[in-house]
């Protein structure tokens, strides 16, 4: 009897994640799988995309991930990267926000993005005193959240801590994950620990001052716990791409680049997956896909699950990297970064001083700064040709930090439709899509539009997904 075949369309680290995770399974299984990973891209990797240039480190995409979330750090220390990972730099602690024409300190101890302590919150110059009382009235107990329904993260927010917490710290550092709206972002499907916070205290405030000193005392036991809050790869996350591709090569996966698949359809036997350079026969298909490019290939056989996944919005991005000389820098970029908050109207959403957060990532004697452009409901600029967003990138570092000199080298990155967007009544949305997914016994829906954005996210909805193709 042949092997059972799976076909994983897309490369990008689920798509890679779940080929790694099934390897690693082929154990449990009566009969070893035959793995294939198609991708239309020629390269690895999806938004993980790592440039190195004349010394410089330059990432298009993400450039680290979030340390509490394990998934990604336990791939690599299981690729042999042990050596290779590495946290921020512990001399430029904090963010700032651009506010009203300055950037201001972001105030300490945020959890889950929301102020957790009053000192710092009221000590802020982001906030006036009449913001300052207002989030202290949190420390009343109250309900905003409908008990049966969903909310936005700003009305929720705003309900809370009120509209200056909501305006100038909570919506820009939201945006800097989503690219996306506060005020369509649902917090169920977003931050839904922030609901459970209001359901056991009736306050944000006494919730996270609990979740505080619980982690403290976890930190307590555990001293060797990182205190790095991001951590990445020496050459850059495309490291652990290219580990990770070595690795499935190793194990006889069949990886093919280069193939955009142009349809999926059932058969009496299973699955065909027709590509631009060839069809294949699978047991099971995983559409690796964000939910619009996954909706394409399913509209041919079940049109209503097409336009399901086509519910969910997406929005895109631009980064900029730009290198500079030391020597024409003045803003001391006392910290790793800024966010700008959408009550500013500028087309910037965030900035990272990425030689104070990595230094290894640009040689001595430079300075290396990324931007982000483009935001839910303004986005135009990531259609715009390269020269135009470089160009605006350079504006805006004027505005902000006063830089004015011709950089050194400009890197230009776009990613259109690259960001899902969680809005309010997402979860409904979401069951609508896995409920009719599940008519089509063997196919398999691994998308950023339900399981988180972030690489940690992406890795981990992969093991799961392995862990049910085993016990299929």
């Amino acid at each position: 009897m042949d092997a059972p075949h799976i076909v994983i369309v897309g490369g990008g680290m689920a798509g890679l994640g779940l080929a790694y995770a099934l390897v690693q399974r082929q154990a449990d299984v009566a009969q070893p799988w035959r793995i294939t990973v198609v991708d239309a891209q020629p390269r690895w990797g999806g938004v993980v995309r790592t440039v190195m240039e004349d010394g410089f480190v330059v990432e298009g995409g993400p450039d680290s991930v979030l340390a509490f979330k394990p998934a990604a750090v336990r791939l690599w220390r299981a690729l042999g990267l042990d050596e290779a990972i590495m946290g921020t730099d512990p001399r430029y602690k904090g963010a700032f926000v651009f506010a009203r024409g300055r950037l201001h300190r972001l105030p300490e101890g945020l959890t889950l993005m929301v102020p957790s302590q009053l000192g710092p919150l009221f000590r802020t110059s982001l906030l006036s005193w009449k913001g300052k009382l207002r989030a202290a009235l949190d420390l009343v107990p109250r309900r905003v959240a409908p008990p049966d329904g969903d909310i936005s993260v700003a009305d929720f927010i705003a309900g809370h801590l009120g509209h200056e917490v909501m305006a100038y710290i909570v919506e820009p550092l939201f945006a800097g994950i989503y690219a996306g709206d506060a005020r369509r972002l649902s917090v169920a499907a977003t931050y839904p620990q922030l609901l459970e916070l209001e359901r056991r205290y009736g306050s944000l405030l006494w919730g996270l001052f609990a979740a505080r000193r619980a982690r403290a005392r976890r930190d307590g036991a555990n001293p060797q716990r990182t205190r790095s809050a991001f951590v990445t790869l020496r050459r850059g996350l495309t490291q652990g791409v290219e580990a990770l591709v070595a690795a499935l090569k190793r194990a006889n996966v069949r990886l093919v680049t280069s193939a955009p698949v142009t349809r999926v359809h059932p058969t009496a036997q299973g699955w065909r997956v027709e590509t631009e350079r060839g069809t294949m026969r699978a047991n099971a298909v995983v559409l690796a896909l964000p939910a619009w490019k996954a909706a394409r290939l399913v509209e041919g056989f079940d049109p209503a699950l097409a336009d399901a996944l086509y519910t969910i919005p997406y929005a895109s991005t631009a980064t900029v990297s730009l290198a500079y000389r030391a020597t024409d820098i003045a803003h001391p970029m006392p910290g790793y970064g800024f966010v700008v908050p959408r009550v500013e109207g500028r087309p910037l959403v965030a900035g990272t001083w990425t030689t104070r957060k990595f230094p290894h990532r640009s040689p001595e004697g430079t300075v290396l700064i990324r931007l982000f452009l483009g935001r839910a409901g303004n986005d135009r600029i990531v259609h715009a040709d390269e020269a135009e967003i470089a160009a605006l990138a350079r504006q805006e570092l004027a505005d902000i930090m006063g830089v004015r000199a011709e950089p050194l080298r400009t890197w230009v990155f776009r990613w259109p439709r690259v960001l899902p967007q969680y809005e309010v009544g997402h979860a409904e949305r979401v069951r609508a899509i896995q409920q009719r997914a599940r008519g089509h016994p063997g196919l398999y829906l691994l998308s950023n539009a339900w399981d988180g954005v972030g690489i940690p996210d992406r890795l981990a909805a992969a093991e799961r997904l392995a862990t049910e193709l085993t016990r299929s």
